[in-house]
């Protein structure tokens, strides 16, 4: 049984299916009263990410960054932190990147410029969780707080460079020259292509690759090392931790640390992928969702990329309704994610207790032994 009152099968699988099912009702009275068919509006979103020409491969485009933000925030929270920064540390991971690639796309092929390039998107997403842990370990800062203040002076910083030493020259938007073809991601599509398998043309790129790879090592490091059994004990409980002689202060920093370096890592997928430059506000607010992606995939790694490809698909489809529909606006569609997002995530337990009594009654009462 969970926290909840639910067995583990029903708080996993059942509640989150609930919580979504929830919320497409409630999009759906949404759509109705602006005067829409809903099932249309749904079949059109569905359309949207999983059966029109190219449509699903941006579905994975979008799951990919929401991937690293998720794991970003369920490593942190299984050390009992809740890491509210993973924007700021993608987004500075993106200057790493970018940094990295338009300091050696003159002479590093792109095998090795393209792994560099990730290396530094991951150091300084670290770097940048590291402050926050610091403080949180030594001073007594609350995570929360810094992390969050950390995200809007990120965006101060990447504002300041991008339109005045890092803009191109030539032009006034705040943005870096565009990467020589060395420094971008391989698109699936192509690689595809190598071996005869022909898809349609996506910003679907290697980085989904890499976005796996990161799962699976999450899941290794949580359940299978010493460090993290360090951290789910000092989550379940820090007093236990210090007296079992964990280095809590040490643990602190190197959490949030990895954390950071997971969301930098997006920048493989939203920079490196796509646009192969740096421009403002790349990271489009997939830090802040990844905290949904986490609560909805229970914080495990499985779960994480099944809820991260819920929210792909949300937001392909949300462009088609936007697109199909004069009625059903971008600021509709935001709505629509956003009722998602907030059943997924704040409102996720709010079932909970109706769907244990409910289990508690159909379940047969086992026989005493």
């Amino acid at each position: 049984m969970t926290s909840h009152g639910l067995p583990r099968w029903a708080d996993v699988g059942l509640l989150p299916l609930i919580n979504i099912l929830a919320a497409v009702i409630v999009s759906g009275v949404l759509i109705w009263v602006i005067g829409e068919n809903p099932f249309e509006a749904m079949a059109v979103m569905f359309n949207g990410a999983f059966v029109y020409s190219g449509g699903f491969g941006y579905t994975l485009y979008y799951t990919t960054n929401f991937i690293f933000t998720g794991l970003a925030v369920a490593v942190a929270f299984h050390a009992a932190m809740f890491n509210i920064g993973g924007e700021g540390q993608a987004y500075i991971g993106g200057l790493g990147a970018g940094l990295a690639v338009l300091m050696a796309d003159s002479f590093l092929p792109g095998f090795l410029l393209i792994p560099f390039a990730v290396a530094f998107a991951a150091l300084f997403g670290a770097a940048w969780a590291f402050i926050p842990g610091y403080l949180q370990a030594t001073r007594g800062s609350h995570i929360v707080i810094t992390t969050i203040m950390f995200n809007f002076i990120a965006a101060s910083v990447m504002v300041g460079l991008l339109s005045g030493p890092m803009m191109r020259e030539g032009q006034g938007s705040p943005e870096t020259r565009i990467f020589e073809p060395n420094g971008h991601m391989p698109y699936m599509h192509e690689m595809l292509g190598w071996i005869g398998i022909e898809v349609a043309r996506s910003p679907l790129n290697l980085s989904l690759v890499i976005a796996l790879a990161a799962a699976v090592l999450v899941w290794f490091i949580i359940w299978r090392t010493r460090f993290g059994y360090a951290a789910r004990t000092f989550g379940h409980s820090p007093g236990a931790a210090e007296y079992a002689g964990i280095n809590t202060t040490w643990l602190i920093i190197a959490v949030l640390a990895l954390s950071g370096a997971l969301a930098g890592m997006m920048a493989s997928n939203a920079v490196l992928g796509e646009p192969h430059k740096i421009v403002v506000n790349f990271t489009s607010g997939y830090g802040f969702t990844g905290i949904a992606v986490a609560l909805m995939g229970r914080n495990h790694p499985v779960g994480i990329i099944l809820a991260s490809l819920l929210f792909g698909a949300l937001f392909q489809g949300g462009t088609e309704l936007d697109f199909e529909f004069q009625t059903i606006t971008r600021e509709t569609v935001q709505v629509v994610q956003g009722l998602i997002i907030l059943f997924s995530g704040a409102l996720a337990y709010m079932f909970a207790p109706m769907l244990a009594r409910i289990l508690f009654m159909i379940t047969p009462e086992r026989e005493p032994a």
